[in-house]
């Protein structure tokens, strides 16, 4: 009798790409944003940088079939409108750009907060996918201010800086979305309309909220055991000190490839 052959998981990951060259992406978005605003090609090195971004996010949730076809489902108009923008700055609407990006970022938010929640222990990945989190939030609503902004005209007023500076387009939007994220604004740029008004509150709420619950989440993997019954080293190190007893502890896994049972950032 013929031996079955095992069965093929269909969702089964395709690429399998570190949070961490994501992060990396997002950092360089924001270190450089301040310094290619003004330069000759800015617009292009931009665009080249958001690219990365976006290709970058995308590999980082691959981890299954089914969310990477989402996920090029997603990306595609958004790197569409993002080069048809710069191009042919007339051929579309600008407004049609910011609104792909905002639902892909979303989805990208969505996947690595489900990574997260899903997570059975403390590790690099959780740490990066936490951060990059973060900074994908104050990008979000970054797209969401320009968009205001180009929607219902005066939405926001400058107090200082040359009036030619007196837009949200470039950097000054993802500015204003960390410094309002972080509630560190310094009053450069405020909020006037009643939709902006709500859009710099709701993410005040959502940073504050974010960082509470992602340290309550972390906190809560590090200090209960992990899903094989072994409880976390650390904290059973000085049980045993005070005991002296107890057999020695298997380690637990510090890379996504170091267990099965680790949820990958597109698994769900």
């Amino acid at each position: 009798m013929a031996t079955p052959l095992p069965a093929v998981d269909t969702n089964a990951g395709i690429v399998r790409f570190s949070v961490a060259y994501f992060l990396a992406a997002l950092v360089l978005l924001y270190v450089t944003a301040p310094f290619i605003q003004g330069m000759q090609n800015g617009v292009l090195i931009e665009s080249v940088l958001m690219t990365l971004v976006l290709l970058s996010a995308v590999l980082a949730v691959s981890g299954r079939r089914g969310v990477l076809i989402w996920a090029i489902v997603f990306v595609i108009p958004a790197l569409v409108e993002k080069w048809v923008d710069y191009g042919w700055p007339d051929l579309l609407s600008p407004q049609v750009s910011l609104w792909t990006g905002l639902v892909f970022i979303s989805f990208i938010v969505l996947r690595l907060l489900n990574f997260i929640l899903k997570a059975p222990q403390v590790n690099s990945d959780i740490l990066c996918a936490g951060v990059a989190t973060y900074l994908l939030l104050g990008l979000l609503w970054a797209f969401a201010y320009r968009l205001v902004d180009r929607s219902v005209p005066d939405s926001f007023a400058y107090t200082v800086g040359p009036f030619a500076s007196h837009s949200l387009q470039g950097f000054n939007s993802l500015y204003f979305s960390i410094t309002t994220l972080a509630t560190s604004s310094y009053g450069g740029i405020l909020p006037v309309s009643g939709l902006a008004r709500m859009l710099a509150m709701s993410e005040s709420m959502v940073g504050l909220l974010y960082v509470a619950l992602l340290i309550s989440r972390l906190v809560a993997l590090y200090s209960t055991p992990n899903f094989s019954g072994d409880a976390n080293p650390a904290l059973e190190s000085n049980r045993d000190s005070t005991e002296g007893a107890g057999e020695p502890m298997k380690p637990l896994p510090v890379s996504p490839n170091d267990s099965d049972e680790k949820s990958l950032p597109g698994e769900g």
